[in-house]
């Protein structure tokens, strides 16, 4: 019952983040915003908007895994996704980051890191709601 409720929570909660999402991408961004300051901004705002939809899902994934541990005894799945998910965090600031150093210090360098890290991060989270 508890795996229930907390699956239609996670999904009312995936719903509303997917249309906020909806109205603010990167490519609203880019054709919405001509000058660098504006698109960067804009791009902060969908990358804090992808972060806290991940962060529903990993929440997610996790109480699955807390759960399936507290039945079986079993904690081993739960340990390895969260290593998989620091690994991830640390694969997504490396990968972006050269980025950012290979176009700095030109001012499209911010941009390049923020769209890199949202669809990264748009990618675990298509990953995480594949398996679930």
């Amino acid at each position: 019952m508890t795996r229930i409720l907390f699956g239609l929570v996670t999904y009312i909660i995936f719903v509303s983040a997917t249309n906020a999402m909806n109205s603010k991408t990167v490519e609203s961004c880019e054709s919405q915003h001509k000058s660098i300051t504006e698109l960067s901004s804009c791009l902060d705002i969908v990358k804090e908007a992808t972060d806290r939809e991940l962060q529903t899902w990993i929440n997610n994934q996790t109480f699955i895994l807390e759960e399936f541990a507290l039945n079986t005894g079993r904690r081993t799945a739960l340990d390895m996704f969260k290593r998989s998910q620091r690994n991830f965090n640390t694969y997504r600031e490396n990968n972006c980051r050269w980025q950012y150093l290979y176009l700095s210090p030109d001012v499209k360098a911010a941009p390049a890191y923020k769209k890199c890290y949202i669809l990264i991060t748009k990618s675990r989270i298509d990953e995480l709601s594949q398996i679930n």
